[in-house]
Protein backbone atom coordinates (compact mmCIF):
# COMPACT_ATOMS: atom_id res chain seq x y z
CA UNK A 1 0.00 0.00 0.00
CA UNK A 2 1.43 3.49 -1.00
CA UNK A 3 1.20 5.75 2.00
CA UNK A 4 2.82 8.52 0.74
CA UNK A 5 0.99 11.27 -0.55
CA UNK A 6 1.68 12.68 -3.96
CA UNK A 7 2.98 16.19 -4.46
CA UNK A 8 -0.62 17.51 -5.29
CA UNK A 9 -2.02 15.97 -2.27
CA UNK A 10 0.67 17.05 0.05
CA UNK A 11 -0.33 20.75 -0.95
CA UNK A 12 -3.65 20.27 -0.42
CA UNK A 13 -3.40 18.96 2.91
CA UNK A 14 -1.03 21.87 3.78
CA UNK A 15 -3.40 24.41 2.48
CA UNK A 16 -6.22 22.83 4.46
CA UNK A 17 -4.23 22.53 7.96
CA UNK A 18 -3.33 26.44 7.31
CA UNK A 19 -7.06 27.60 6.79
CA UNK A 20 -8.02 25.42 9.60
CA UNK A 21 -5.44 26.47 11.99
CA UNK A 22 -5.92 30.29 10.74
CA UNK A 23 -8.80 31.03 10.30
CA UNK A 24 -11.04 29.60 11.91
CA UNK A 25 -11.93 31.56 15.79
CA UNK A 26 -9.14 30.27 17.87
CA UNK A 27 -11.47 30.54 20.58
CA UNK A 28 -13.97 28.32 18.52
CA UNK A 29 -11.50 25.55 18.52
CA UNK A 30 -10.35 25.85 22.01
CA UNK A 31 -13.46 24.47 22.53
CA UNK A 32 -13.49 21.77 20.33
CA UNK A 33 -9.87 20.81 21.88
CA UNK A 34 -11.01 21.08 25.10
CA UNK A 35 -14.07 18.80 25.06
CA UNK A 36 -16.22 21.03 25.89
CA UNK A 37 -20.01 21.87 24.87
CA UNK A 38 -19.81 24.52 21.55
CA UNK A 39 -22.74 26.94 21.60
CA UNK A 40 -25.34 27.60 18.58
CA UNK A 41 -23.69 30.84 17.54
CA UNK A 42 -20.39 28.92 17.85
CA UNK A 43 -21.20 25.96 15.45
CA UNK A 44 -23.18 28.65 13.06
CA UNK A 45 -19.73 30.85 12.90
CA UNK A 46 -17.71 27.97 12.20
CA UNK A 47 -19.51 26.45 9.48
CA UNK A 48 -19.88 29.86 8.47
CA UNK A 49 -16.37 30.84 7.76
CA UNK A 50 -16.18 27.52 5.80
CA UNK A 51 -18.59 28.22 3.14
CA UNK A 52 -17.04 31.41 2.47
CA UNK A 53 -14.43 29.46 1.68
CA UNK A 54 -16.35 26.99 -0.29
CA UNK A 55 -14.91 23.81 2.80
CA UNK A 56 -18.47 23.56 3.80
CA UNK A 57 -20.43 21.12 1.51
CA UNK A 58 -16.99 20.01 -0.69
CA UNK A 59 -19.41 16.58 -2.20
CA UNK A 60 -22.05 18.70 -3.15
CA UNK A 61 -23.04 19.18 -6.82
CA UNK A 62 -20.20 22.07 -7.88
CA UNK A 63 -23.21 23.76 -8.87
CA UNK A 64 -24.47 24.30 -5.15
CA UNK A 65 -21.36 25.03 -3.52
CA UNK A 66 -19.26 21.94 -3.55
CA UNK A 67 -15.97 20.84 -4.83
CA UNK A 68 -14.60 18.33 -7.48
CA UNK A 69 -12.48 16.31 -5.15
CA UNK A 70 -11.33 13.41 -5.01
CA UNK A 71 -12.22 10.43 -2.18
CA UNK A 72 -8.81 11.24 -0.71
CA UNK A 73 -8.93 14.94 -0.55
CA UNK A 74 -12.31 14.60 1.06
CA UNK A 75 -10.45 12.54 3.19
CA UNK A 76 -7.87 14.82 3.88
CA UNK A 77 -9.85 17.54 4.58
CA UNK A 78 -12.43 15.69 6.73
CA UNK A 79 -9.02 14.69 9.00
CA UNK A 80 -7.65 17.95 9.01
CA UNK A 81 -10.26 19.84 10.70
CA UNK A 82 -10.72 16.92 13.34
CA UNK A 83 -6.66 17.37 14.28
CA UNK A 84 -7.43 21.54 14.33
CA UNK A 85 -10.35 21.25 16.70
CA UNK A 86 -12.71 23.12 13.92
CA UNK A 87 -16.22 21.76 14.10
CA UNK A 88 -18.07 19.44 11.53
CA UNK A 89 -19.79 20.88 9.62
CA UNK A 90 -23.44 20.09 11.30
CA UNK A 91 -23.94 16.93 9.77
CA UNK A 92 -28.24 17.32 9.46
CA UNK A 93 -27.45 20.16 6.54
CA UNK A 94 -23.99 19.00 5.52
CA UNK A 95 -24.13 15.82 4.99
CA UNK A 96 -28.01 14.54 5.31
CA UNK A 97 -30.90 17.03 3.91
CA UNK A 98 -28.61 18.92 1.51
CA UNK A 99 -27.42 15.79 -0.48
CA UNK A 100 -30.60 14.61 -0.52
CA UNK A 101 -32.38 18.27 -1.91
CA UNK A 102 -29.57 18.43 -4.31
CA UNK A 103 -30.29 14.69 -5.73
CA UNK A 104 -34.18 14.17 -4.88
CA UNK A 105 -36.04 18.06 -4.67
CA UNK A 106 -37.18 20.58 -7.43
CA UNK A 107 -35.33 22.95 -9.09
CA UNK A 108 -37.57 25.57 -7.20
CA UNK A 109 -36.57 23.55 -3.34
CA UNK A 110 -32.83 23.46 -4.53
CA UNK A 111 -32.68 26.95 -5.07
CA UNK A 112 -34.67 28.05 -1.54
CA UNK A 113 -33.10 25.66 0.71
CA UNK A 114 -29.25 24.77 -0.66
CA UNK A 115 -27.81 27.65 -0.16
CA UNK A 116 -29.24 28.42 2.98
CA UNK A 117 -28.62 25.14 4.08
CA UNK A 118 -25.04 25.28 3.18
CA UNK A 119 -24.51 28.45 5.08
CA UNK A 120 -26.45 27.33 7.96
CA UNK A 121 -28.69 30.30 7.59
CA UNK A 122 -31.79 27.27 8.08
CA UNK A 123 -30.74 25.24 11.16
CA UNK A 124 -32.07 21.52 9.93
CA UNK A 125 -33.57 18.74 11.90
CA UNK A 126 -34.32 15.14 11.66
CA UNK A 127 -37.38 13.68 12.00
CA UNK A 128 -37.07 10.21 11.65
CA UNK A 129 -36.92 8.51 15.03
CA UNK A 130 -40.08 7.40 16.73
CA UNK A 131 -40.86 5.59 20.10
CA UNK A 132 -41.36 2.96 18.35
CA UNK A 133 -39.47 3.28 15.39
CA UNK A 134 -35.84 3.49 15.80
CA UNK A 135 -33.86 0.50 14.68
CA UNK A 136 -37.01 -0.78 12.70
CA UNK A 137 -37.36 3.26 10.96
CA UNK A 138 -40.37 1.79 8.76
CA UNK A 139 -42.99 1.02 11.00
CA UNK A 140 -43.04 4.50 11.43
CA UNK A 141 -46.27 5.84 12.73
CA UNK A 142 -46.65 9.75 12.11
CA UNK A 143 -49.27 10.55 9.51
CA UNK A 144 -49.75 12.89 6.79
CA UNK A 145 -52.95 13.09 5.30
CA UNK A 146 -54.42 15.12 1.98
CA UNK A 147 -56.42 18.18 2.81
CA UNK A 148 -56.34 20.69 -0.41
CA UNK A 149 -53.28 21.21 -1.77
CA UNK A 150 -51.82 20.88 2.07
CA UNK A 151 -50.65 17.89 4.32
CA UNK A 152 -52.04 17.80 7.50
CA UNK A 153 -49.26 16.13 9.71
CA UNK A 154 -49.65 14.19 13.19
CA UNK A 155 -47.49 12.26 15.54
CA UNK A 156 -44.16 12.15 17.03
CA UNK A 157 -40.66 12.29 16.41
CA UNK A 158 -37.76 11.31 19.08
CA UNK A 159 -34.08 11.76 19.98
CA UNK A 160 -34.00 14.84 17.29
CA UNK A 161 -30.78 15.96 18.49
CA UNK A 162 -30.36 19.46 18.90
CA UNK A 163 -34.14 19.90 17.90
CA UNK A 164 -34.21 22.86 20.12
CA UNK A 165 -32.13 25.27 17.51
CA UNK A 166 -34.30 23.77 14.59
CA UNK A 167 -35.86 26.18 12.06
CA UNK A 168 -36.89 23.43 10.08
CA UNK A 169 -37.37 19.35 10.29
CA UNK A 170 -36.70 17.06 7.45
CA UNK A 171 -39.73 14.61 8.45
CA UNK A 172 -40.57 10.73 7.62
CA UNK A 173 -44.45 10.84 6.98
CA UNK A 174 -46.65 7.99 6.40
CA UNK A 175 -48.96 8.78 3.56
CA UNK A 176 -50.35 5.59 2.72
CA UNK A 177 -51.07 2.98 5.31
CA UNK A 178 -52.38 0.64 3.24
CA UNK A 179 -49.43 -0.76 1.23
CA UNK A 180 -46.48 -2.45 2.65
CA UNK A 181 -44.65 -0.35 5.35
CA UNK A 182 -41.57 0.45 3.34
CA UNK A 183 -43.92 1.91 0.48
CA UNK A 184 -46.06 4.28 2.47
CA UNK A 185 -43.71 6.44 3.44
CA UNK A 186 -42.49 10.11 2.23
CA UNK A 187 -40.80 13.05 3.31
CA UNK A 188 -41.81 16.50 4.58
CA UNK A 189 -40.01 19.50 4.97
CA UNK A 190 -41.87 21.09 7.81
CA UNK A 191 -41.00 25.17 9.27
CA UNK A 192 -40.73 24.41 12.95
CA UNK A 193 -42.63 27.47 13.57
CA UNK A 194 -45.57 26.14 11.88
CA UNK A 195 -48.88 26.26 14.58
CA UNK A 196 -48.81 22.85 16.15
CA UNK A 197 -45.56 21.78 16.08
CA UNK A 198 -43.96 21.81 19.79
CA UNK A 199 -40.41 20.39 20.94
CA UNK A 200 -39.92 19.06 24.25
CA UNK A 201 -36.59 18.49 25.71
CA UNK A 202 -35.29 15.12 26.90
CA UNK A 203 -32.91 15.38 29.80
CA UNK A 204 -29.91 12.92 29.31
CA UNK A 205 -28.25 10.32 31.69
CA UNK A 206 -25.34 13.65 32.11
CA UNK A 207 -27.92 16.00 33.01
CA UNK A 208 -27.52 18.04 29.38
CA UNK A 209 -30.11 18.57 26.76
CA UNK A 210 -28.85 17.51 23.46
CA UNK A 211 -32.09 15.57 22.29
CA UNK A 212 -35.76 16.00 22.17
CA UNK A 213 -39.11 14.77 21.65
CA UNK A 214 -40.57 16.74 18.65
CA UNK A 215 -44.71 16.52 18.49
CA UNK A 216 -47.17 17.44 15.35
CA UNK A 217 -50.62 18.35 15.83
CA UNK A 218 -52.68 18.85 12.93
CA UNK A 219 -49.67 20.59 11.41
CA UNK A 220 -50.76 21.99 8.05
CA UNK A 221 -47.50 21.90 5.18
CA UNK A 222 -47.85 23.06 2.30
CA UNK A 223 -47.96 20.61 -0.77
CA UNK A 224 -45.08 21.65 -2.50
CA UNK A 225 -42.77 20.79 0.20
CA UNK A 226 -42.78 17.32 -0.56
CA UNK A 227 -39.42 15.61 -1.36
CA UNK A 228 -39.21 13.64 -4.17
CA UNK A 229 -42.19 11.20 -5.31
CA UNK A 230 -45.24 10.57 -3.45
CA UNK A 231 -44.58 7.10 -1.12
CA UNK A 232 -40.52 7.99 -2.14
CA UNK A 233 -38.95 8.30 1.13
CA UNK A 234 -37.90 4.66 1.84
CA UNK A 235 -35.90 5.07 -0.95
CA UNK A 236 -34.73 9.06 -0.01
CA UNK A 237 -34.36 7.60 4.13
CA UNK A 238 -31.62 4.91 2.56
CA UNK A 239 -29.67 7.67 0.55
CA UNK A 240 -29.90 9.86 3.26
CA UNK A 241 -28.74 6.91 6.11
CA UNK A 242 -25.62 5.71 3.61
CA UNK A 243 -24.67 9.65 3.63
CA UNK A 244 -25.18 9.99 7.49
CA UNK A 245 -22.95 7.03 7.75
CA UNK A 246 -20.03 8.75 6.16
CA UNK A 247 -17.45 9.55 8.76
CA UNK A 248 -19.01 8.11 11.93
CA UNK A 249 -15.41 6.51 12.54
CA UNK A 250 -13.73 10.50 13.34
CA UNK A 251 -10.54 8.91 13.48
CA UNK A 252 -8.62 12.13 13.46
CA UNK A 253 -10.37 13.43 16.86
CA UNK A 254 -9.98 10.14 18.57
CA UNK A 255 -6.55 10.39 17.79
CA UNK A 256 -6.74 14.28 18.87
CA UNK A 257 -8.63 13.15 22.42
CA UNK A 258 -6.08 10.16 23.45
CA UNK A 259 -3.48 12.74 22.52
CA UNK A 260 -4.93 15.64 24.87
CA UNK A 261 -5.33 12.51 27.62
CA UNK A 262 -1.73 11.85 27.56
CA UNK A 263 -0.99 15.61 28.25
CA UNK A 264 -3.78 15.98 31.20
CA UNK A 265 -2.66 13.18 32.94
CA UNK A 266 0.94 13.15 32.10
CA UNK A 267 1.48 11.79 35.52
CA UNK A 268 -0.18 8.60 35.36
CA UNK A 269 1.78 7.70 32.16
CA UNK A 270 4.67 6.27 33.89
CA UNK A 271 2.33 3.37 35.36
CA UNK A 272 3.08 0.20 33.20
CA UNK A 273 -0.53 -0.79 32.76
CA UNK A 274 -1.43 2.91 31.56
CA UNK A 275 1.19 3.06 29.13
CA UNK A 276 -0.07 -0.46 27.69
CA UNK A 277 -3.64 0.42 27.34
CA UNK A 278 -2.39 4.12 25.46
CA UNK A 279 0.04 1.69 23.52
CA UNK A 280 -2.67 -0.34 22.65
CA UNK A 281 -4.91 2.34 21.39
CA UNK A 282 -2.44 3.75 19.66
CA UNK A 283 -1.81 0.51 17.34
CA UNK A 284 -5.37 0.18 17.28
CA UNK A 285 -6.70 3.57 15.99
CA UNK A 286 -3.34 3.72 13.27
CA UNK A 287 -4.93 0.40 12.00
CA UNK A 288 -8.38 2.18 11.81
CA UNK A 289 -6.46 5.08 9.83
CA UNK A 290 -5.26 2.85 7.16
CA UNK A 291 -8.30 0.85 7.16
CA UNK A 292 -10.00 4.22 6.54
CA UNK A 293 -7.30 5.00 3.47
CA UNK A 294 -7.69 1.98 1.87
CA UNK A 295 -11.88 2.56 1.73
CA UNK A 296 -11.02 5.93 0.55
CA UNK A 297 -9.07 3.91 -2.06
CA UNK A 298 -11.95 2.07 -3.44
CA UNK A 299 -14.49 4.40 -3.10
CA UNK A 300 -14.31 6.05 -6.27
CA UNK A 301 -17.39 5.34 -8.06
CA UNK A 302 -19.06 6.86 -5.03
CA UNK A 303 -20.50 3.32 -3.35
CA UNK A 304 -19.57 2.98 -0.54
CA UNK A 305 -17.54 -0.19 0.00
CA UNK A 306 -17.80 -2.65 2.23
CA UNK A 307 -14.90 -2.33 4.72
CA UNK A 308 -16.97 1.23 5.58
CA UNK A 309 -18.73 -0.94 8.48
CA UNK A 310 -15.84 -1.83 9.46
CA UNK A 311 -15.15 1.97 10.10
CA UNK A 312 -18.43 2.43 11.84
CA UNK A 313 -17.74 -0.57 14.10
CA UNK A 314 -14.26 -0.06 15.09
CA UNK A 315 -14.37 3.44 14.65
CA UNK A 316 -17.12 3.77 18.06
CA UNK A 317 -15.34 0.89 19.77
CA UNK A 318 -11.93 2.97 19.83
CA UNK A 319 -14.40 6.37 20.85
CA UNK A 320 -15.67 4.42 23.47
CA UNK A 321 -12.64 2.81 24.75
CA UNK A 322 -11.00 6.51 24.71
CA UNK A 323 -13.56 7.76 27.08
CA UNK A 324 -13.38 4.88 29.25
CA UNK A 325 -9.29 5.67 29.74
CA UNK A 326 -9.91 8.90 30.78
CA UNK A 327 -12.63 7.84 33.30
CA UNK A 328 -10.46 5.89 34.64
CA UNK A 329 -7.42 8.56 34.84
CA UNK A 330 -9.56 10.73 36.20
CA UNK A 331 -11.20 8.56 38.90
CA UNK A 332 -12.99 10.41 41.90
CA UNK A 333 -12.87 13.63 39.86
CA UNK A 334 -14.79 12.63 37.47
CA UNK A 335 -17.85 12.90 39.50
CA UNK A 336 -17.38 16.73 40.40
CA UNK A 337 -19.22 17.42 37.49
CA UNK A 338 -20.50 20.83 38.60
CA UNK A 339 -17.99 22.04 40.87
CA UNK A 340 -14.23 23.36 41.04
CA UNK A 341 -11.74 24.42 38.20
CA UNK A 342 -12.96 23.83 34.86
CA UNK A 343 -9.23 24.66 33.39
CA UNK A 344 -8.26 22.94 30.38
CA UNK A 345 -5.65 21.59 33.11
CA UNK A 346 -8.41 20.12 35.70
CA UNK A 347 -11.50 20.19 33.77
CA UNK A 348 -10.65 17.45 31.87
CA UNK A 349 -11.26 15.00 34.62
CA UNK A 350 -14.89 16.41 35.00
CA UNK A 351 -16.03 16.12 31.60
CA UNK A 352 -14.36 12.30 31.53
CA UNK A 353 -17.98 11.13 32.79
CA UNK A 354 -20.54 13.02 30.81
CA UNK A 355 -18.40 12.44 27.53
CA UNK A 356 -18.25 8.23 28.65
CA UNK A 357 -21.69 8.30 29.31
CA UNK A 358 -22.64 10.18 25.87
CA UNK A 359 -20.38 8.15 24.04
CA UNK A 360 -22.64 5.29 24.45
CA UNK A 361 -24.94 6.57 21.84
CA UNK A 362 -21.64 6.61 19.14
CA UNK A 363 -22.60 2.41 18.76
CA UNK A 364 -25.99 3.20 17.96
CA UNK A 365 -26.49 5.51 15.99
CA UNK A 366 -26.08 5.91 11.79
CA UNK A 367 -26.78 1.98 11.93
CA UNK A 368 -25.77 0.24 15.43
CA UNK A 369 -22.88 -1.88 15.53
CA UNK A 370 -25.30 -5.41 15.70
CA UNK A 371 -26.13 -4.31 12.26
CA UNK A 372 -22.73 -3.54 10.96
CA UNK A 373 -21.29 -6.93 11.72
CA UNK A 374 -24.43 -8.68 10.16
CA UNK A 375 -23.13 -6.58 6.85
CA UNK A 376 -19.42 -7.16 7.66
CA UNK A 377 -20.49 -11.29 7.94
CA UNK A 378 -22.31 -11.15 4.53
CA UNK A 379 -20.13 -8.65 2.57
CA UNK A 380 -16.90 -9.40 3.66
CA UNK A 381 -16.84 -12.78 5.14
CA UNK A 382 -19.57 -14.17 2.82
CA UNK A 383 -21.02 -16.19 5.68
Amino acid sequence: MQLELSPADAEFRTRMREFFTTRVPQEIRDTVLEGRHLTKDQIVEAQRTLNAEGLAVPHWPVEWGGQDWTELQRHLWHEEMQRAGVPIPLAFNASMIGPVIAHFGTQEQKERFLPATANLDIWWSQGFSEPDAGSDLASLRTTAVRDGDDWVVNGQKTWTTLGQHGDWIFTLVRTDPEVKKQAGISMLLIDMTTPGVEVRPIELIDGGHEVNEVWFTDVRVPGDLLVGELNGGWTIAKFLLGNERVGVAPVGATKRALAGLKRSAAAQMDDPLVRARVAELETALLALELTALRVVAHSSDGAPHPASSVLKLRGTELQQAVSELALDLAGPASLAAHAGDDSPQEGWARRSAPTYLNLRKASIYGGSNEIQRQIISRTILGL
